[in-house]
């Protein structure tokens, strides 16, 4: 039997990888179970391993699988495993992505600015299959992503993510933004008071800000895919 803490621990990873398709930080889990550090985080991890609800991937620091749910989680959300995975390889080769049955072809719209904004996304180059699970109604495309500032939402550089074609975002969801007309990123969407805040997932990058008629919202991101 989980503890409320355990139990709030699995219930917001799942419900961040079904949003985002990839984990929440260290930080945002112990932000959102007000804990007041990382260890804390680290013990519930360990219980909800030693209980079979998730296992961690071996030599890859922030790398999950959620086994199993429990059956109150489970009647209210329904499940699927996937792996969440917030570890940077070595290297990521650029090949083409191969995926299995219940797969649909979506197109590869270049790169994505995950740093410094790049020129807009404009011009499809091939297409790529993603799991049908990975998508949902509405319009989808896929983006390279270039550049290390959202490594700290398991975004990494080489990645593919798929993105829900939207021009509306709630705060904190992750979406490409269109800066001024010309230059694309991914960033963590923020709205306040006739500004926009693009956030990345890494200190090594400052928090943008702009006038809200500055950013126009492209996109929301829905999966990642990882080669190896």
């Amino acid at each position: 039997m989980l503890t409320k803490k355990q139990l709030d621990l699995l219930e917001f990873i799942h419900k961040r990888v079904q949003r985002d398709g990839v984990p929440p930080s260290f930080d945002e889990m112990k932000e959102a179970l007000d804990l007041r550090s990382k260890s804390g985080i680290h013990r519930l991890i360990t219980a909800l391993e030693e209980r079979g609800f998730i296992r961690r991937l071996a030599h890859r620091a922030r790398a999950l699988e959620i086994v199993k749910l429990p059956d109150a989680m489970m009647n209210k959300t329904g499940f699927t495993p996937r792996v969440i995975d917030g570890d940077k390889p070595d290297s990521i080769p650029t090949a083409a992505l191969h995926v299995d049955n219940g797969a649909v072809e979506l197109p590869m719209m270049g790169r994505i600015a995950a740093g410094v904004p790049i020129e807009a996304i404009s011009e499809v180059s091939h297409n790529v299959s993603v799991p049908q699970s990975m998508v949902g109604a509405g319009d989808h495309y896929a983006l390279e992503v270039k550049g290390d500032s959202m490594i700290d939402a398991g975004i990494n550089d080489g990645d593919v993510v798929v993105i829900r074609e939207t021009s509306v975002a709630d705060n904190g969801d992750i979406v490409v933004a269109l800066v001024e007309g010309h230059e694309a990123t991914l960033k963590r969407f923020r709205r306040n008071a006739g500004s926009i805040a693009l956030e990345a997932a890494n200190p090594a990058y400052e928090t943008r800000v702009f006038r809200d008629d500055q950013v126009k919202v492209q996109g929301r991101l829905v999966g990642l895919i990882r080669t190896y």
